[in-house]
């Protein structure tokens, strides 16, 4: 007998165990099923679960499951990216515990030390994700460094060094002070500081007295300007145009210049141009071919190499010796000598209090400053051509079509891709330099100095590049490179392209693009058919989740409070295409609830004798009971299949609640009650056979959501034999015969009982009391029915008697209409109806205001201005839940309004 309690901490870990270790998620590349292919977004070997991971692998597992059950050879390849700088931050904190250095130990030692790290903690988020279900593939496990795809990576850069596709420049990154190295647009957060802007003097060459003013947020960088640009129609300026002005402190001429990128309405209208120091002020230098001489290190420190030799002393504007002071001065401290220095010389404006968005680096937290540097570049201009015609022609396609639009305007304005990073933990690049700056880029040292020798036509000596190639660059060849590729084995022969990625859009740009461009370019195939998008994971009121703000849920908590199964199901009953998910834990509650239902359900069918029956045949049954849940479980299963074709995971989720909770549980099983009962006989055999095939095929459909308890409840009750529910098929409807009729007959009861209890709700009938049920207009064939269900309906809506009324209805009753038919409940004598008139009114009121407080939040435009767009949202949910309660009180008084 099942356990009365539903537990699922009982259960979890040993059902996943067991499935494992039977192997029952592995893909078989021998066989000849068609092959369904899901590569995970590879989490960083540094990570933990958190909630947006928890969200994604649940959607590709119910994904999986699916399509398992459907027959199909399915592949979901389990890995991890190596996090470059992430890997590397967490094993120098370790070092420094121990009151050690990267630098002291050795880039070799260092790297070695890595390798340690990994095998004692680096498989952290992949046993949290078998708590959460996730049927991976795990013996085909890859990570991004292991030596397969090192291979792969060293393969890929060669090759398309060769054709031209990736080249070394000097050009602007986003420099990160603190690790020194370049690092990529996704590793940068932008964070709203409070700072100041300095208006500043600069004077016009050759007008004594004359000043340009300019205004600018990072003082600092003023020793790298090479120009001032104002706009080519602002009247203000147009004389300047073609002049030049002093660099205050430097004394550097600098000329005065038109150019769009000043904005006559912004600050002064005048804008100092940095070219080495700024990405707008780098383009505006590149248009006018502008030097670019940096003025700030690698820890960005005052650096003074590059303009030496333009510093002149001018009386009152320039100080040679004090902008000497500055080098090797920290960029902040530089800022505050330099606004003295400016204030003494009269050169300072005015200085006013101001908020902007400064770039920080995600894991060093400090800003980010644009640095000109020699990297290693990707012509991702080229690679993008293809992949934005696959999208065009319908190759691959986004889910929703919404996000094709936002892959579309970064692809078709794509920059060069960064590549290289100043890191020891990664892959190094594979490029060797000798003498009069040769190159040497070949997949070992032994080719590259074979390749030198013949160059050279002696031996030379080579050093090879210390930098390591961008994280991205590894994780774009993942499809591929996982299935073994540069070999080609069977996985790869099978398995790519794949079918589907289910990833967030905050990495359209990152990954799915770089997939793309490497898929395509290398496989000569697009690397999946549908790139699932979902959203973000929010708090209840929609606020973006954050420790700071301390609204952060732990996933790993969620599970250990309600299981893994309800917190599956909330997640996918939450994700609604295009739209981020609000997460409470009260869904989460009502979700636990769920499952406890359906336990119950089940503990009460094994309690009836109700367990597998594997030669029962739907087609058989008679009973109108019996083919209306045969019926319903068809249409169960004709919606939760076209909802997981579609990817409508919401869809999928909210219609098998509906149908277990509501059409078996609640009316299939109570209908079926008496006859469970009652006396042996055909008719209890035959609600017992429809109740075993309609909980088999819920068991069915619920797997790939609620993966534990579908699995327990499936094998206790005898429905796979000694086969996991894993492999068991997807249902498929079963003939029945008399559907329509028997969903005419039982959707009319289910209605009646559903009206005559919703008014009894509304008027507050305790449920202790019952009550006869008049009828007025009701059509032969409904009295007919009401009659045949008496007992049922008098069980469950509280009704003695059903009595037709003939002439008018008597005073004190509660009116309702189904269909051609008015129902009525006297209950003058059991109630007091004036006063629940009197608190319908009441609350309407309440909700009134509610309503009239909303609309004039909602209707200020201050409001709408400052609000955060959660908070708006937050407002705009709470006006159309009492804009609905109003109507559900005026329903309410209407019915008693006699």
């Amino acid at each position: 007998m099942l356990d009365k309690a539903f537990d699922p901490a009982s259960m979890e870990a040993r059902l996943y165990a067991a499935s494992e270790a039977s192997g029952a998620f592995g893909a078989h590349p021998e066989s000849n099923a068609q092959p369904f292919t899901v590569v995970i977004p590879p989490p960083n070997v540094t990570g933990s679960l958190h909630i947006g991971h928890a969200l994604n692998n649940t959607l590709q597992d119910v994904m999986v499951r699916y399509r398992r059950m459907q027959g199909r050879d399915a592949l979901w390849m389990p890995g991890t990216d190596h996090a470059g700088i992430a890997t590397q931050m967490v094993v120098e904190r370790l070092l420094g515990t121990q009151g050690k250095t990267r630098k002291e130990l050795g880039r070799e030692a260092f790297v070695d030390r890595i390798w340690e790290w990994k095998a004692e903690s680096g498989g952290t988020i992949t046993r949290q994700l078998r708590r959460l279900g996730a049927s991976l593939d795990w013996p085909r496990e890859r990570f991004t460094m292991d030596a397969g795809l090192s291979k792969a990576v060293v393969e890929v850069f060669v090759r398309l060094h060769k054709e031209g596709l990736i080249y070394r420049d000097t050009r602007l990154v986003n420099w990160d002070p603190v690790f020194q190295t370049a690092i990529s647009d996704l590793e940068v957060e932008s964070r709203e500081t409070k700072g100041q802007i300095w208006t500043l003097r600069y004077p016009v060459e050759g007008e004594p007295g004359r000043y340009i003013l300019v205004a600018t947020t990072r003082p600092e960088t003023m020793l790298g300007d090479t120009a001032v640009a104002v706009h080519p129609e602002d009247e203000r300026f147009k004389d300047l145009i073609g002049k030049k002005a002093i660099v205050p402190l430097v004394g550097r001429a600098i000329p005065i210049v038109a150019d769009t990128y000043s904005d006559p309405e912004k600050g002064t209208g005048a804008v100092k141009i940095t070219p080495a120091h700024d990405f707008n002020d780098y383009e505006v230098g590149r248009r006018h071919d502008l030097p670019m001489p940096s003025v700030l290190d690698a820890e960005a420190r005052i650096w003074l190499d590059e303009i030496a030799g333009d510093l002149r002393a001018l009386d009152g504007v320039a100080e040679p010796d004090f902008v000497r002071s500055l080098a090797g001065v920290d960029r902040f401290e530089a800022r505050k000598r330099i606004v003295a220095e400016l204030e003494r010389l009269e050169l300072f404006e005015k200085a006013e209090a101001h908020s902007n968005t400064v770039p920080h680096g995600d894991r060093s937290g400090v800003p980010i400053e644009p640095r000109l540097t020699l990297q290693w570049y990707c012509d991702a201009a080229t690679l993008a051509k293809p992949a934005i015609e696959a999208v065009e022609t319908g190759k691959t396609e986004f889910v929703p079509k919404q996000w094709e639009n936002t892959f579309f305007a970064w692809m078709r304005d794509i920059q060069p891709w960064c590549i290289s990073r100043q890191l020891w933990w990664g892959h190094r690049i594979p490029a060797w330099y000798g003498p009069e700056g040769s190159i040497f880029v070949e997949k070992d040292e032994e080719t590259a100095k074979a390749a030198a020798k013949a160059q050279f036509g002696r031996d030379v000596e080579l050093t090879r590049d210390e930098d390591v190639l961008d994280t991205w660059f590894s994780s774009g060849l993942w499809p591929f490179s996982t299935l073994g590729w540069p070999e080609q084995t069977p996985e790869l022969a099978k398995y790519y392209p794949t079918d589907v990625l289910v990833t967030g859009f905050d990495i359209i740009f990152f990954w799915v693009a770089r997939m793309m461009m490497f898929g395509i370019h290398i496989m000569g195939e697009v690397p999946f058919k549908h790139v699932v998008i979902h959203g973000l994971v929010r708090d209840e009121k929609g606020a973006k989740m954050s420790k700071s703000k301390g609204n952060v849920l732990d996933p790993l908590e969620l599970i250990d409070a309600y299981g893994a199964d309800p917190v599956r199901f909330t997640l996918c009953a939450l994700a609604s295409p295009g739209r981020d998910i609000k997460l409470a834990k009260t869904r989460m509650e009502g979700y636990r609830a769920f499952a406890t239902k359906l336990w119950n359900a089940a503990r009460f069918c094994e309690m009836n004798e109700i367990a597998a029956r594997p030669g029962w045949d739907p087609a058989t049954a008679k009973s109108p009971l019996a083919r209306w849940i045969l019926d319903g479980a068809n249409a169960a299963i004709a919606e939760a299949t076209a909802a997981l074709d579609a990817f409508r995971y919401d869809d999928y989720a909210n219609a098998l609640y509906r149908f277990t909770w509501n059409s078996f549980c609640d009316w299939f099983l109570e209908f079926a009650k008496p006859v469970l009962n009652g006396p042996d006989g055909p008719e209890k055999e035959e609600v017992r056979g429809a109740a075993q095939h309609v909980l088999g095929v819920i068991l069915r459909l619920l797997h790939p959501v609620m993966p534990f308890i579908t699995e327990e409840l499936w094998t206790h009750l005898g429905y796979g034999g000694e086969a996991s529910l894993i492999t068991a098929p997807w249902p498929e409807a079963t003939a029945v015969n008399g559907a329509a009729e028997a969903r005419a007959e039982l959707d009319g009861v289910v209605r009646l009982i559903s009206e005559v209890r919703a008014v009894r709700a509304e008027v507050n009938v305790p449920p202790s009391i019952k009550t006869k049920l008049l009828v007025q207009g009701a059509s032969a064939e409904t009295l007919a029915r009401a009659n045949r269900w008496i007992d049922a309906i008098g069980r469950l809506a509280r009704v003695t008697e059903i009595e037709v009324l003939e002439g008018a209805p008597p005073k004190g009753v509660v009116q309702a209409v189904v269909g051609e038919a008015t129902l009525m409940l006297p209950l003058a004598e059991v109630i007091d109806l004036g006063a629940e008139r009197a608190r319908l009114n009441k609350d309407r009121v309440k909700a009134e205001g509610e309503v009239k407080k909303i609309n004039a939040k909602l209707g200020n435009a201050e409001f709408i201005a400052k609000a955060k767009p959660e908070v708006i949202e937050e407002n705009r949910e709470r006006l159309a839940d009492a804009e609905a309660e109003i109507a559900r009180l005026d329903a309410a008084l209407a019915r008693i309004a006699g």
